[in-house]
């Protein structure tokens, strides 16, 4: 067993090496330059995203998918992914993490962009969406009368190998290895509570909220995932007031390492630009999950008079996680290592909490439930990716079964025995980025062209053409 996971903890430090950041960066670029600097229309956004689209089809609010959407991007990614960039790539690594979530915009816009405009209506009647449909739907050539023809073979691969890859990567990415961060956390204050109590108590709490489908994973995180932001950057907010004085002094290490091969904190941290650019870029794609194709899946339920309105609230999901949280952390870690020299020899898992624990009485709890309710929230938003990937595969009837493993994934890594899973989740995480990206690329023409009607040209109002065809799964 020891072998085994040795080989598949090489193959994913591979996969999310050179080849997922040369991947992604150059996707990030592509859809950049395609929809004409989409990360301009930001504040357009951000509005969009708290305004609802009452006559539209949809099952849930813009705002709704949204939060559903960052459930499974805010979390273990954006504050022990950060501390991760700092101790291994430098303060250097923080600024490429911010660059990444700037340029993530434009590909998380243009995969949602499809998504909704290729959604179909399931059985239920319920909207389905996502790379997958995207396959399914864009390539085929239509019949005399009008109607769509049948998906060609190659498109037929590329939509089965994403909805494979997602629901493999779900087991680990959105349920063991969230659920092991918060067993962890709970037990760093009580290490002699069982893992596998705290375990159960999750599997029961997730069973209660995915239970009742994509409303109710949207409703809960409607609720949680504003309130424990809010909670999180307070505590950040607080780390910087502490050192104050080492506000400016943080961001030109940031800026300056990001561009030197000048060591900081007295050579104990800082490789060098090659490094700092490898870690940032990597936590960034990370931290935002642009171009794995998950946000779009729940994006497609929106309820939304056309495509570009919904991918312009998608995108606030990559500016808020990396552009705004990532940075924040960052610069506060940061601050803190410069207040504390003590910090720099610290661990990425324990660098984030030792820092907080610089406020008095709260800072290190306040971190831990912060913890718990972000990887809380991803395991409830990535079971619906599962849902939606096993329902495309196999049909309704397989979801049930398909939900029984992913909670036994929660409860496997809530007991602490989750590191083959996750190894293996990761593998199928970068995977499925790849159908993901080539679709975006493929249709990137028609991307840019209706991103110029609807978004360039002011018709943000306008509805949409695209006919949502009804599917037998």
């Amino acid at each position: 067993m020891e072998a085994f996971i040795a080989i598949v903890t090489q193959i994913d430090t591979w996969i999310w090496g050179i080849p997922m950041i040369a991947i992604l960066t150059i996707s990030h670029l592509f859809c950049t330059w395609r929809t004409g600097f989409i990360q301009l229309k930001i504040p357009k956004a951000i509005k969009l995203s708290v305004t609802n689209d009452p006559n539209a089809e949809g099952d849930i609010s813009q705002f709704g998918a949204l939060c559903t959407a960052l459930s499974g991007t805010l979390g273990v990614g954006c504050i022990v992914g950060v501390a991760t960039a700092i101790i291994y790539g430098g303060p250097g690594a923080v600024f490429w993490m911010w660059i990444m979530g700037i340029l993530g915009m434009a590909t998380k816009y243009s995969e949602t962009y499809i998504a909704v405009k290729y959604r179909v209506r399931d059985v239920k009647g319920k909207m389905c969406g996502g790379a997958m449909y995207v396959w399914e739907r864009a390539f085929k050539k239509k019949n005399k009368d009008g109607s769509e023809g049948k998906t060609p073979w190659w498109a037929k691969v590329g939509a089965i190998c994403f909805a494979v890859f997602t629901a493999i990567a779900t087991l680990g990415t959105g349920s063991a290895i969230q659920a092991s961060a918060i067993s962890e956390s709970i037990a760093f204050y009580f290490p002699d509570f069982p893992q596998w109590i705290i375990a159960i108590v999750i599997c029961v709490i997730t069973f209660a909220v995915i239970y009742g489908g994509v409303q109710a994973i949207s409703k809960v995180c409607e609720k949680l995932i504003p309130f424990m932001t809010v909670a999180y950057l307070l505590g950040t907010f607080t780390l910087l007031i502490l050192n104050w004085q080492y506000f400016i002094p943080a961001v030109v290490a940031i800026v300056q390492s990001a561009f030197s091969d000048q060591a900081i904190f007295g050579g104990a941290i800082g490789s060098g630009i090659s490094v700092a650019l490898q870690y940032g870029m990597a936590r960034g794609l990370f931290s935002n999950e642009s171009g794995l194709g998950t946000a779009p899946i729940v994006a497609s339920a929106a309820a939304t008079k056309n495509p570009a309105r919904q991918s312009l609230v998608a995108m606030t999901g990559a500016f808020w996680s990396t552009v705004v949280i990532c940075a924040i952390t960052g610069i506060a870690l940061v601050g803190s290592m410069m207040a504390n020299p003590e910090l720099v020899g610290a661990e990425a898992q324990t660098l984030t909490l030792q820092a907080f624990q610089q406020i008095p009485y709260v800072g290190g709890p306040m971190l831990c439930f912060s913890l718990a309710m972000f990887a809380f929230s991803t395991i409830i938003g990535w079971s619906y990716y599962a849902n939606r990937s096993i329902c495309y595969l196999f049909g309704h009837r397989a979801v049930q079964i398909f939900m029984i493993l992913y909670l036994i994934a929660a409860f496997i890594g809530g007991a602490g025995f989750g590191d083959v899973i996750w190894g293996i989740s990761d593998i199928t995480n970068a995977l499925m980025a790849i159908p993901n990206v080539v679709v975006v690329v493929l249709l990137s023409k028609v991307i840019g062209k209706e991103t110029h009607d609807y978004v360039w040209e002011n018709n943000l109002d306008a509805p949409s053409n695209d006919v949502v065809v009804e599917v037998d799964h």
